[in-house]
């Protein structure tokens, strides 16, 4: 881990309305995260935690506040920079994996470097190459109905990391899988941050994923804690 600052978040509120109500979910968060730190943000289902990954992700705004991504202010940026800096710079992985069903896991694996423009021989190499660190190469041409859970989250794992991102952003990455493919993609994830110092930011309800990570924070009434 480095001193170096990747995301640093300053009062950011986030409100919604419904039924003629505003509906305040994040109330003047704060959160600073360095270079290849993990963080898990826990907290009850319905509080925010995933508003708070989407404003991260750069898939939803803030209605205030400041983000800052890699000394970048995420506000200022047109929407097609927006969607430049997600595709290379934050990579994804979900609860239900969110692979596209016509394609192999290798296909789904280069779609970022396929939207971004890149070669797709190159792209091919790098992706197989994620596939085999992740112990599925020999299910690269298979399609997402033809793998495992486990099979597939590793697919989706392949895919965040193809761009060789700034910040990988999870959202519940172990929640639709049974208990020891759960805890095989907790080791796995934590071994990727390791040997590639990406920075982990992790929602999470699972205590054993959230310890694995470097800090905890808890979302309490639209404000994030430090947890022990």
């Amino acid at each position: 881990m480095s001193d170096t600052i990747i995301y640093d978040v300053t009062d950011l509120w986030k409100s919604y309305t419904n039924g003629g109500r505003q509906v305040e979910v994040l109330k003047g968060i704060d959160l600073r995260v360095k270079a290849g730190e993990t963080v898990a943000v826990t907290g009850p289902s319905g509080v925010g935690k995933s508003t708070l990954l989407h404003i991260l992700g750069l898939l939803d705004g803030a209605t205030s506040g400041k983000v800052m991504l890699g000394g970048i202010d995420v506000s200022t940026l047109s929407e097609a920079e927006r969607a430049e800096v997600r595709n290379r710079r934050i990579g994804f992985v979900f609860q239900f994996f969110q692979l596209l069903p016509e394609f192999t896991a290798l296909e789904n694996a280069m779609m970022p470097g396929l939207i971004a423009g890149e070669s797709s021989a190159q792209l091919s190499k790098r992706a197989m190459e994620l596939l085999e660190d992740l112990g599925i190469a020999h299910r690269a041409h298979h399609r997402p109905g033809e793998l495992s859970g486990g099979e597939q989250q590793r697919a989706a794992i392949a895919r965040a990391l193809v761009m060789n991102p700034d910040v990988v952003l999870a959202d519940e990455p172990t929640g639709n899988l049974d208990p020891d493919t759960g805890e095989e993609v907790e080791v796995l994830m934590r071994d990727l941050n390791r040997s590639r110092n990406t920075t982990l930011i992790v929602v999470t309800h699972k205590e054993s994923l959230s310890r694995a990570m470097d800090r905890r924070v808890g979302l309490v009434g639209g404000k994030l804690e430090e947890l022990q």
